[in-house]
Formats: C-alpha cells, sequence, structure tokens
C-alpha cells in the first residue's frame, strides 16, 4: 500500500498501491498474468497500526472531533499516543472504534474485502504483527476482531488464505474461528534453528543464547507439544519456513555448511504444513558468516548454486505429488541426539525423512519402522540416490550417511 518508507508497513493509505509500484493498475496485471500461469498471490496488510503521516492520524492528531479521532488513542495531544512498540511513526489503530473494524474489515467495501474481489481478486492476507492486533493494555479485542476479520475474508472468498506472523505461541488463533495459519516460527522454524545451531532468545532488554544446539528429542518434542495444541486440519495449513526477512538465512544458521542446508530442506518439504522458501534459498544467496537477510536478487545464474537449485527443484516436485505429503499422517520414528527420523504415510504411499547433523558420518544402521505400522518385506528407494532398502522384522536397513537429509519413499 501506499506509505513512504522502504517497508511500507507506515500505510497512508490502504486503498491504494504505492505509485512506487505500479500502482492499482500493475496489481490488475499481475492478477491477470498469474490467473494465465495457474498461479495464486497473497497480500500483506499491517491492520495493527498504520504511518504517522496517514491522513486518518493527522486529522485526529490535530482535532478530537475529527471523523478518525477514535481510531487511535491519545494520552494527550498531539504527541502522547499509544503506538507499536513505542514507534511514533507507527500509531497503533484502536479497535474499540465499531467505525474503524466497519473500514476496515466488516463493510462490503473495506479493506480487507475490497482487495479479494474483481479486479484484484487477491487469494489471502499475510497480517503482520498478528499476535498484536487489537490488543492495547486493558483492552484485549484480538478474539472479535480476529473472528471478524475471518468472516469477511471467507464470506468474499471461503478458500482465501488467512495468515499472520507470530513469534510466538499461536494456538489460540489456530482453533478454526479466526487464522487458517501463522507463520509458524514457534511450531516449526526455531525448533529446527535450535537444533542446527544452539539457541537464541529475544527478551525485552537482551539476548538469552546458547552455543549448545537442541537434542533431536527436544526438537521432536516441540514439534509435538506444537501439533498437540491445534486441530488435524490446520495444522496441516501452517505456513513453514527455513528463513524470513526477519530472520537469519538458513545458509547463516547452517554455518555455510550445504550438506546442513540440504538437510534443512529436506525438513521443511516433508513436515506437515505448507512450505515457503524464502526468495534466494533455493540458489544459495547469503553469507555464511552474515545475519543479513534483504540483499536484492541476484539474477546473473551465474552466480547460482545449480546443483541447491535442482535439490530444491526435486523437493518441490515430491512435494506437489506426493499423497503421503498432502494429506498424509506425520509419526516420529526416532529421535536420537544427532539423528532424527519421521514417518508420513498415506493409504497410497509411506515417506520416511532422515536427518543426520553431524558431526562426521552416521555409519550404517537399522532404522525402526514397526510402530509406523510399517509392513515386513516393503522395499523403499531413497529420491536423490536411488538406492533401494527393505524392511526386515521391524527394521529398514539404512546406509551411512553424513551431515544431511535423505527421503525414502515406498508405495502400497
Amino acid at each position: 500500500f501506499t506509505a513512504y518508507s522502504n517497508h511500507r508497513y507506515d500505510v497512508c493509505d490502504y486503498f491504494n498501491v504505492d505509485p512506487h509500484l505500479g500502482g492499482n493498475q500493475a496489481l490488475i496485471e499481475l492478477r491477470q498474468a498469474l490467473t494465465a500461469r495457474e498461479m495464486r498471490y497473497i497480500l500483506d496488510i499491517v491492520p495493527n497500526h498504520c504511518g504517522v503521516l496517514h491522513p486518518w492520524f493527522t486529522d485526529a492528531r490535530t482535532d478530537p472531533d475529527a471523523p478518525t479521532a477514535d481510531f487511535f488513542t491519545f494520552n494527550r495531544r498531539p504527541d502522547d499516543y499509544a503506538a507499536w512498540l513505542g514507534v511514533k511513526t507507527l500509531p497503533k489503530l484502536n479497535y474499540r472504534s465499531e467505525k474503524l473494524r466497519q473500514v476496515m474489515y466488516a463493510a462490503k467495501d473495506s479493506v480487507f474485502r475490497r482487495w479479494l474481489q474483481p479486479p484484484y481478486s487477491a487469494d489471502g492476507w499475510r497480517i503482520d504483527v498478528a499476535n498484536m492486533l487489537a490488543r492495547q493494555g486493558r483492552d484485549q479485542l484480538a478474539v472479535d476482531v480476529g473472528r471478524g476479520i475471518r468472516q469477511a475474508v471467507k464470506e468474499e472468498n471461503p478458500q482465501a488464505y488467512l495468515m499472520g506472523e507470530n513469534f510466538f505461541d499461536g494456538s489460540p488463533q489456530l482453533q478454526g474461528d479466526m487464522l487458517d495459519a501463522v507463520m509458524n516460527y514457534a511450531g516449526f522454524s526455531m525448533p529446527v534453528w535450535y537444533w542446527l545451531g544452539g539457541f537464541t532468545a529475544f527478551y525485552k532488554g537482551g539476548t538469552l543464547t546458547s552455543p549448545q544446539p537442541w537434542r533431536a528429542e527436544t526438537l521432536a518434542a516441540s514439534w509435538q507439544a506444537s501439533l498437540a495444541s491445534i486441530p488435524w486440519v490446520v495444522a496441516r495449513q501452517q505456513f513453514n519456513s527455513l528463513g524470513s526477512h526477519d530472520t537469519g538465512r538458513i545458509r547463516f544458521t547452517c554455518g555455510g555448511d550445504l550438506g546442513l542446508n540440504r538437510m534443512a530442506a529436506v525438513l521443511l518439504f516433508t513436515y506437515l504444513g505448507t512450505p515457503c522458501v524464502y526468495y534466494g534459498e533455493e540458489i544459495g544467496l547469503g553469507d555464511a558468516a552474515s545475519q543479513e537477510k534483504r540483499q536484492p536478487m541476484p539474477w546473473e545464474e551465474s552466480a547460482w548454486d545449480m546443483d541447491l537449485r535442482a535439490f530444491y527443484q526435486k523437493l518441490i516436485a515430491l512435494r506437489k505429488e506426493s499423497s503421503a505429503l498432502i494429506k498424509g499422517g506425520f509419526q516420529v520414528l526416532l529421535a536420537e541426539d544427532q539423528t532424527f527420523a519421521f514417518l508420513r504415510d498415506s493409504e497410497q504411499e509411506l515417506l520416511i525423512s532422515v536427518a543426520f547433523r553431524g558431526p562426521g558420518e552416521r555409519a550404517a544402521f537399522g532404522l525402526p519402522v514397526a510402530h509406523g505400522a510399517v509392513p515386513d518385506g516393503l522395499e523403499f528407494v531413497e529420491l536423490f540416490s536411488g538406492r533401494r532398502a527393505r524392511v526386515e522384522n521391524g527394521i529398514l536397513p539404512l546406509p551411512a550417511i553424513g551431515p544431511g537429509g535423505a527421503v525414502w519413499r515406498a508405495w502400497l
């Protein structure tokens, strides 16, 4: 939307695309081009706050009787007002205002509805800082507003994907009456990061870190606890990623280790939920020694890691056609310090993902699979190497593996 900053979370007009990005006509043309290619898109929005130069705020700041005066919380005009994390350029919207609710999502021509309607026909929304929305001091209106937004979005397009940013436990928003998904940092990404490279947590006033990586048992327990807190159908919709514009790239997390990078990609594409590739991950973008995450995409293919790109393409193809990954179950088979394995299963096939963190090489070993109801005599084929292994006495014999991931597939 129209704004004055690079990040554009300081919106000054929710009803128009920023002219610097081509304006509304450019979005219409994008919609048409995507439809021709059978592709979809979702829009990013920050309904928690707007920009200090938004006319809603400039009017309310100078005039207590302005039509938008109750859109904000002023302790004393003009400069003492509620803002996102105290950032004065981002005044927080006040959802005690019924008029604001109408403008943002309830009315037929509201912001959330407008962009889902033709000619823009967006396929969903990503809500910035969704965990903070409609929460302000004693006013904890997140449930009312969250349910209202969902009703509006689903009335316009029942298939629209409604996803929110949340670095914490998103389960209160994931019970089927608010969001379809969150950016699954707590339920997927962070456990993977902590298993790969040690623990880091941010809190008010500082950072808590430990160079000691999590054990695989802790990774498994964390994933399972998150799954247990939300309905299964919602768990299948979660938005999983290995990095984003707010976090270090996966190459940095892996310390530049290509094997670990590939292992993380295997986990991303074979775990429960919707995998998201942050631009450039597929070609090795990033510096192993830097947390820089917003660098431009290099379009010169000579700078790309084409082997890594081919690896991602193979995982994407698998994710698109595998019934076990699209709709199958999930069960941990092994969680053993540096080794982690889980089963995805459907009526047509079984997939087993095996991840080894290292260091060094794990010698050939037998993976117990009987507790996953994997029958004896079933033959598995490894996706990348083509190696074969057959289950005997409830054990799948696996070859030696270095730091990295493997995907074993069998058809029923």
